[in-house]
């Protein structure tokens, strides 16, 4: 199994990043871009463990059994950084850490890789941080970023960087690879990788999870009961209430191992008062996971409502007749009946009214509940 095994359907960028990982076309900064979950990271990820490979042989890189490939695909490489962030955006701070990590030989490895998972992050001044140390690379060292789209990255970083193009691997894909890296039963992987879009991680999340596929059914069938402005707020609070739960149940355990391994490290007394150089550690811990807890309320409610949205992108394939394969097959004869009830204009308004939701929240310091029934409003 090389490093490559996970990129599914994106042979053209798998085949881009074997050359240059042999030395033919490497640079020193890279920009992968795609939409969500088309694997941005992971290309990113399986590219930096081909550069450092210990195979000699230059056309065996990214093996995936190695020392160098298994701890860079663990993230505990020495040469290699990882960079996301669970705020709503990268720190000027931090961007100067990066800056300092990459003016630093690489230790063991042939190179000094920074990942840059969130680049779409940083704000301007920010990414100017960043433009003198890709402008003028260090020796060994190279630059991955990754954002939504090139449009995501200000022009001066984009134009010293490679662009790698990553789009949606097909259904099918989503659904083999569910099979071989997860074991998900083929009929389970196939409705999941159909649901989620193509989107890998989602897609692996409802394969496992028969809750969150039904958390998901219900947000789908929403506009279904849609009568009105009552109706119209209730399913506002709903949405919302559905979108805070999934962050919180998958953000509770974690905050708690978090904190648990926090104070094992320092030494912390089974009982009574913590010392006040352990509490002020302890704060700054919880006031990140506070931020990482909004940051994943947002995350959430953004992906609750493109399952929303794919309830009208079915309805308006029914009412132009196209023959296109519907997300939510198993709601057809419900998805024809709405269909019937309006004409294709009507759809496209709703879905844009949705679409404007979702920029709203993930762009803005907007409360999402009052944003979710204005949007809902317009739904009716």
């Amino acid at each position: 199994m090389t490093v490559w095994d996970d990129l599914q359907g994106q042979s053209a960028v798998v085949a881009q990043l074997q050359q240059a990982a042999t030395g033919e076309g490497l640079t020193h900064a890279w920009l992968f871009t795609g939409p969500p979950g088309s694997g941005r990271s992971n290309a990113a990820k399986a590219f930096a463990a081909a550069l450092n490979c210990d195979q000699d042989d230059v056309s065996l890189r990214g093996c995936g059994e190695c020392h160098a490939c298994r701890t860079i695909l663990g993230e505990t490489h020495a040469d290699v950084a990882f960079v996301r962030t669970e705020k709503v955006t990268i720190t000027i701070e931090e961007a100067r850490d990066l800056v300092s990590t990459a003016g630093n030989r690489p230790s063991s490895g042939r190179w000094r890789i920074i990942v840059v998972e969130d680049a779409d992050r940083m704000a301007e001044r920010t990414t100017n941080v960043l433009l003198k140390a890709i402008e003028e690379p260090t020796p060994r060292t190279v630059w991955m970023l990754c954002a939504p789209s090139p449009a995501d990255v200000l022009v001066t970083i984009r134009s010293r960087c490679r662009a790698v193009a990553l789009r949606l691997p097909p259904a099918a894909d989503v659904a083999a690879l569910l099979v071989k890296r997860d074991g998900v039963d083929p009929a389970v992987a196939e409705r999941a990788a159909r649901a989620a879009q193509s989107h890998v991680g989602i897609a692996r999340r409802l394969a496992r999870d028969a809750e969150a596929r039904e958390r998901r059914l219900e947000t789908v069938r929403f506009p279904l009961g849609l009568r009105g402005i009552t109706a119209a707020v209730m399913m506002a609070d709903k949405l919302v209430k559905i979108a805070t739960e999934e962050a919180n149940s998958s953000n509770e355990e974690r905050d708690a191992a978090e904190k648990a391994s926090l104070l094992a490290t320092l030494g912390a007394p089974e009982s009574g008062t913590l010392p006040p150089a352990m509490r002020s550690q302890v704060k700054q811990l919880e006031d990140d996971q506070k931020r990482r807890a909004k940051r994943s309320v947002t995350d959430s409610l953004d992906r609750t409502l493109t399952d929303l949205l794919s309830f009208y992108r079915d309805v308006l394939i029914i009412q132009m007749g196209n023959s296109v394969e519907l997300v939510n097959v198993e709601l057809r004869s419900e998805l024809e009946d709405f269909a019937a009830g309006s004409g294709p204009e009507v759809t496209l308004a709703r879905m844009d009214a949705i679409n404007k939701a979702r920029k709203r929240i993930t762009t803005t310091n907007v409360a999402p509940l009052l944003t979710i029934e204005a949007m809902a409003a317009g739904l009716i």
